[in-house]
C-alpha cells in the first residue's frame, strides 16, 4: 500500500469516528491554492477543519507532532479561503481539530488543537 492509499484508509477511519460522534461530513480532501484539508465537518453551527495523521510506529515521532506551526499556518490559510468563498464568510465560527491514529488504531481526537495562524 502506498502513502496515499494508507492516508485514505485512515481518513476513512477518522470519518467513521466523526460520524459516530455526531459530526456531519461536508467535504474530504478539500484543496485550494493554499493547500489541502483532510476533512471538513460540521457539528451544530460550528465548521470543523480536521487534519488526520497516522503513524505505523513512533520512530518518526507521534502523529500529533506532525502538525507543527508550518502545517497549522497552511491549514489556517486553506480554511480562511474556504470560509470566504464557500461558507457564510470570514465570521463563520470554526475550529481546528487533529485526529491522530496510531499503529494500534487508537484514535486521539484533539478538539480545538490550535488557533488560527497567519
Amino acid at each position: 500500500m502506498n502513502t496515499r492509499q494508507t492516508g485514505t484508509k485512515y481518513e476513512e477511519y477518522a470519518v467513521s469516528y466523526l460520524k459516530e460522534k455526531g459530526y456531519e461530513i461536508l467535504e474530504r480532501n478539500y484543496r485550494n491554492h493554499y493547500g489541502e484539508i483532510d476533512i471538513l465537518a460540521k457539528k451544530e453551527q460550528l465548521l470543523v477543519f480536521v487534519e488526520v495523521k497516522y503513524r505505523s510506529h513512533n520512530h518518526s515521532g507521534s502523529p500529533l507532532e506532525a502538525v507543527d506551526a508550518k502545517k497549522q499556518r497552511q491549514i489556517s490559510r486553506v480554511a480562511f479561503f474556504y470560509c470566504g468563498t464557500r461558507a457564510q464568510g470570514e465570521d463563520t465560527p470554526c475550529r481546528f481539530d487533529v485526529i491522530a491514529i496510531n499503529s494500534r488504531k487508537q484514535v486521539i481526537h484533539i478538539e480545538n488543537a490550535f488557533e488560527y495562524r497567519r
